[in-house]
């Protein structure tokens, strides 16, 4: 009691400071406790640069066949690692046709494709594991159905239905392996803070192998959503029963299972969802229906945040993007996990 009366002779007794006070209440009251041990930092490669295995921007990352995939942003291209850092190959972005710089973002795998979010080209690239171009959708920035607005990451249901979140136009799409639209959850062009099934800002996505249901980082409400494969919102979590807070006044947002702008995610073997927290320069790690389980970091040596985006492996290592640092780190969990 003695907490809450500082608490309103600092915020006072408007209905703002009411606000407020009663969010750090409700907060406090439910910051989970880790359930898991946290992850060690294994590796790490990479420096600024344009080289192999150099990196200007890292936005995005996907692992597949022991195969590590890198969205390497602002020199336009991915780049292909094997699982210790070495470097494989490229692949250049936007040479087919669309604008010679491309800036591909999030990168997720399903099946045996790889799917690429192209920011600056307003398009969904769609290549085989060995970055061979299958299809590419969109291409011209637009709010029609199919058509996108700096795309932030793309996947695919195990049908084939491809989920895109569509950043700008404030939508998630969902269409046919050929590009066909099939439907859309929000209103185009409109900011939704509050109801389930509306967005701030859209910028990943990823889908369960196991069940089709994907989840969505709504970076801007600081939050997860998730909907069933057809597109029915299911639940969200992030803050005060996933509701979003202005940025002006969610100081609570580094708390476990709170989010500072979530920019990517990841499904993990047993079904966990992985978020990339990029404003508390940390991944969380939660249950499939959103329980938190653990969190880690590294914090960068460079100014800036460092977490870009995640990815998990089928053995459960874990491979994050560092912005700051312009590098790639391996992670391992210590000891069995025990839920």
């Amino acid at each position: 009691m003695c907490r809450i009366v500082r608490w309103v002779a600092i915020f006072g007794t408007g209905l703002v400071g009411l606000l407020i006070v009663a969010g750090l209440v409700i907060g406090f009251g439910f910051v989970p406790k880790a359930k898991e041990p946290p992850y060690r930092l294994v590796t790490s490669w990479g420096s600024a640069g344009s080289a192999p295995g150099q990196f200007d921007g890292p936005n995005g990352i996907a692992v597949a066949d022991h195969r590590v995939y890198v969205a390497d942003s602002v020199n336009h291209r991915i780049q292909i690692f094997d699982s210790q850092g070495h470097f494989l190959s490229d692949i250049a972005v936007g040479a087919q046709g669309l604008l010679p710089q491309a800036r591909p973002m999030n990168l997720n795998v399903a099946g045996d494709k790889l799917y690429v979010g192209d920011y600056w080209n307003d398009a969904v690239q769609v290549y085989t594991l060995d970055g061979r171009l299958l299809s590419t959708l969109g291409g011209q920035q637009g709010s029609a159905p199919g058509q996108f607005r700096a795309p932030g990451g793309a996947s695919a249901e195990p049908d084939g239905t491809i989920v895109v979140a569509d950043f700008y136009n404030q939508r998630v799409q969902m269409l046919s392996p050929q590009g066909r639209f099939i439907r859309q959850i929000g209103i185009t062009g409109h900011k939704g803070y509050v109801a389930g099934g509306s967005f701030n800002y859209p910028m990943d996505v990823a889908v369960s192998p196991s069940n089709g249901h994907f989840y969505v980082a709504d970076g801007y409400n600081d939050r997860i959503q998730v909907f069933d494969r057809d597109g029915r919102f299911l639940r969200m979590w992030g803050g005060p029963f996933g509701l979003h807070l202005p940025a002006s006044i969610n100081f609570l947002g580094g708390l476990r299972g709170w989010f500072r702008t979530p920019t990517s995610i990841a499904i993990g073997p047993q079904g966990e969802v992985f978020v990339a927290d990029q404003e508390n320069n940390r991944i969380q790690k939660f249950t499939a229906d959103g329980r938190f389980l653990t969190a880690f970091d590294q914090p960068p040596r460079a100014p800036g945040y460092g977490v870009g985006a995640v990815a998990v492996t089928a053995d459960g290592d874990v491979y994050v993007t560092d912005l700051a640092d312009q590098h790639v780190e391996r992670w391992q969990q210590d000891m069995p996990a025990h839920r």
